[in-house]
């Protein structure tokens, strides 16, 4: 019930000197020069500060379109923020954790459909629900990015190998030159272990569950895949380029349903 106990996404991001950079159903990105904080919305949603894990958010109230959250939230990040100019950016180690990678980003669009949906924003939400679900399971994550932000491919693999990284899995959208092409497909590394190959396989299995056509486990030499020393894969979502896997991505409700597939895939393989 809204009272004096909550205030809106917008005062909070006020009290904090922050701006509201990304918005959609799930989550909210606030940014300044500094920081970044993520809060995500729905039950039991966490919420990040500088990459960070550091609770949930409690009670969320969304209606008519405006979404409410307790006030105490601001108390709990502030503490947090950093001030002064941005130092660069450094990500704790977190041995054994998963890294979750959305593809592409900034200047970098990747496959854009017909009607100009752009793959790195799909891959991005689609990354941020899946490590929001494992963070709920008491898995340790790790984005590679968290926000419309260009990364290197190497820097992406390395930021895999600096923590030891239990799992590296790439998030995609793919796109053909054939509208009729469409599914999903898992990528493993030519030559790759067998600790990646059960990864995908893990993934895969969960991931027919979503109606998706499933394409297969197959080896490409993609350089995140290469450069990364543990298991690594990565997902091709489905295609821009044909109408009806196009249409399924940009429904987030559908995202959901990929991200839970994906984060029960992960799960299953790490048991």
């Amino acid at each position: 019930m809204i009272g004096e106990d909550t205030i809106t996404i917008e005062q909070l991001a006020l009290r904090l000197g922050l701006r509201i950079e990304q918005r959609d159903e799930t989550f909210v990105v606030m940014k300044n020069t500094a920081n970044t904080v993520i809060v995500f919305t729905h039950p039991d949603g966490r919420f990040f500060v500088n990459g960070k894990p550091l609770g949930s958010v409690g009670n969320v109230i969304k209606e008519h379109g405006v979404i409410h959250v307790p006030s105490t939230l601001a108390e709990q990040i502030r503490p947090h923020l950093r001030t002064g100019l941005p130092q660069p950016p450094t990500t704790p180690v977190r041995k054994g954790a998963v890294i979750i990678d959305a593809g592409h980003g900034a200047h970098d669009p990747g496959a854009i459909s017909p009607t100009g949906i752009k793959e790195k924003d799909i891959n991005l939400r689609v990354a941020a629900k899946v490590a929001n679900l494992l963070e709920q399971r008491n898995l340790p994550v790790v984005m590679t990015r968290w926000q419309d932000t260009f990364i290197e491919l190497e820097e992406r693999a390395e930021t895999g190998n600096r923590q030891k990284a239990a799992l590296f899995v790439s998030i995609h959208c793919d796109s053909a030159p054939s509208s009729s092409a469409q599914g999903f497909t898992i990528y493993v590394a030519a030559g790759a272990s067998a600790q990646s190959y059960r990864a995908a396989q893990a993934i895969s299995q969960a991931m027919e569950k979503t109606g998706l056509n499933n394409r297969g486990i197959r080896e490409q030499d993609y350089r995140v895949l290469m450069k990364s020393k543990g298991a690594a894969v990565l997902i091709e979502l489905g295609y821009l380029s044909n109408p009806q896997d196009a249409a399924r991505l940009a429904d987030d409700r559908f995202r959901d349903r990929l991200a839970h597939a994906i984060a029960d895939g992960i799960e299953a393989y790490l048991q």
